[in-house]
């Protein structure tokens, strides 16, 4: 069995149809969404547009319930141009995603960690503002309790791979459609990719258990950059474009 992971698209409709073209030639069994899929000054709209017929098994990012959990006048830059985009089955949508799901009986997905939709599971941020990967233990931790042999996850946009006790392993795909970003809470921060392409994961059911491979798809970025540069996101067109934050 052959499964294809994608997560964080953030209204990036351009690099989410790069990744879907690039998924036709290796032909997986079956397609998860990551959650977060809509918030960002780029193409919500779009993007749920093009989402909404593939019918994914799809789980809520904290970006996703952000769109529906308060008001416009209470909503940060990346979902107050995105919700502005979306229509009412679109909210719907996002309204039903669950937090968590399991699929094919084995394969556990999740935006962030089973606990919590805004805690990075592999990465800790560290008081200089860099990110570092977390003690094994710590990571063993927040799977206490999930017994299935992969685990997905998304929201740090860092793709990786942790094996864990049991034979199982937790993977995230990487960002499909934000390849770096920067925030002040706790401390100033960034996170950067150096590349501006579109990453995504495929997960095989390999004899000696599940075997990941991660793939990043060039794209061109223009229209998607210049969508931020025109709603006055000069950040995201400079990420979008280079995969560097400044």
């Amino acid at each position: 069995m052959k499964v294809a992971a994608i997560a964080d698209i953030h209204g990036n409709i351009d690099a989410l149809e790069a990744v879907l073209a690039d998924l036709e030639r290796h032909q997986p069994d079956l397609i998860v969404n990551l959650g977060d899929s809509l918030s960002s000054p780029l193409a919500a709209g779009e993007t749920a547009d093009r989402l909404l017929p593939l019918s994914l098994p799809t789980v809520r990012g904290n970006h996703d319930r952000w769109l529906v959990d308060r008001p416009e006048s209470e909503m940060g830059d990346w979902e107050a141009p995105a919700f502005r985009q979306l229509s009412a089955r679109h909210l719907q949508w996002i309204r039903d995603m669950p937090s968590a799901l399991v699929v094919e009986s084995e394969v556990f997905l999740c935006h962030a960690t089973p606990q919590k939709d805004d805690v990075m599971w592999t990465e800790e941020l560290l008081p200089s503002g860099h990110f570092a990967l977390k003690e094994q233990a710590e990571i063993e931790a927040l799977a206490q309790g999930v017994a299935y042999p992969l685990i997905l996850c998304g929201h740090s946009h860092i793709a990786r791979s942790v094996l864990l006790s049991g034979n199982r392993i937790l993977v995230n795909p990487g960002s499909v459609g934000c390849p770096g970003f920067t925030y002040h809470i706790p401390v100033d921060h960034k996170l950067e990719t150096a590349h501006p392409f579109a990453c995504y994961a495929i997960v095989e059911k390999m004899e000696a258990g599940w075997q990941p491979s991660f793939h990043q798809v060039r794209y061109d970025t223009s229209r998607m950059a210049a969508l931020a540069r025109e709603a006055g996101y000069e950040d995201w067109a400079r990420v979008i474009g280079t995969g560097r934050v400044d």
